[in-house]
């Protein structure tokens, strides 16, 4: 077994190289993972995803033990979900990519729904100044689009600096 020599004239690894984004998480994400299983901790991550909104919205999975999925919901939601639970456990399934959860069970909590921020108003100046801008164009489809974004786009910058 021969060797090459290294080069005098290598790069060597500099502290302040860049890094994977995966090597920089796995030690901060390693012990909450440890807690669960990889699986519920996928499954909690892309909860939304699996089931849909409205589901999500007042569901939360706690456990998966045994093939049994436990999730928090109330109890009148629970009762509505037990009639969905072939659908549910065959989505939860194709996400898992195995037969992990074979029945579900319900743990009754009061699940909050998300809290979503109501979007701020545009300033009247901001307003007039989009209404400017979009003057020049003839009425149409695109004209209301354009004042539509820029009023949107006002309402997200308002109380921002002025570049």
């Amino acid at each position: 077994m021969t060797s090459e020599p290294r080069s005098v004239y290598a790069p060597k690894a500099s502290v302040h190289a860049p890094k994977a984004l995966g090597a920089i998480l796995a030690p901060l994400v390693r012990p909450a993972l440890k807690r669960r299983a990889p699986s519920i901790a996928a499954l909690l991550a892309e909860w939304e995803a699996v089931v849909g909104p409205a589901i999500a919205a007042v569901t939360v999975p706690r456990r998966l033990a045994a093939g049994t999925l436990t999730l928090a919901a109330s109890p009148p939601i629970a009762l509505e979900l037990q009639h969905l639970a072939p659908q549910l456990l065959s989505r939860i399934n194709a996400f898992l990519g195995s037969e992990a959860a074979t029945r579900l069970r319900f743990a009754p909590s009061i699940v909050a729904p998300p809290q979503h921020p109501q979007p701020a108003s545009p300033s009247p100046e901001a307003v007039a100044r989009v209404a400017a801008a979009v003057a020049s164009l003839p009425e149409g489809p695109l004209r209301a689009a354009l004042e539509a974004l820029g009023t949107a786009l006002a309402a997200k910058t308002t109380g921002a600096p002025e570049a």
